[in-house]
């Protein structure tokens, strides 16, 4: 009876939790579980390495919540636009547009440095795989720099 009710509340939980997030959801999974895959193949490279040290891993425990916060400042800005641009008369609504891209940009380089990680511990890589996320964070990170006269190159 207990499990039931315990997995009916984690159940709800995470329904509420998906909805309250909208197109956020997904991506946010995402990043969550690259995070994970990340700081699991860190910890075995400064094994392999001998370079294990708990401070180290608590910094990076801190920078991986740092990442989810990045997202939830993209999210509040997306939030703030449409409020912004709706008092304005201006009907345009951001469909999480800010906070989407941080977690895709966040995304890729978790990929790439779990791509790097692998290789130190001695992973045979795929050249291929690691010129492709390169060219996507690349990618990502052009289309969103400023060119001249302020407009972002996607306007």
């Amino acid at each position: 009876m207990k499990k039931t009710i315990l997995k009916s509340a984690l159940a709800a939980l995470g329904a509420s939790a998906a909805a309250y997030c909208g197109a956020l959801a997904a991506p946010l999974l995402v990043l969550l579980g690259v995070m994970l895959v990340d700081y699991a193949t860190g910890m075995v490279k400064a094994y392999i390495t001998a370079q294990l040290s708990s401070k180290i891993g608590l910094r990076g425990i801190l920078k991986k919540l740092s990442y989810m916060a990045m997202v939830a400042v993209g999210a509040a800005v997306d939030y703030l636009l449409t409020c912004a641009l709706s008092a304005a008369g201006v009907g345009v609504e951001l469909k999480l547009y800010c906070g989407l891209l941080v977690a895709v940009w966040l995304i890729v380089n978790e990929l790439i440095s779990i791509l790097e990680n692998l290789a130190a511990i001695g992973v045979p890589g795929f050249p291929a795989l690691n010129r492709l996320l390169r060219r996507l964070r690349t990618a990502i990170e052009t289309e969103t720099e400023p060119t001249e006269g302020g407009k972002t190159h996607d306007a």
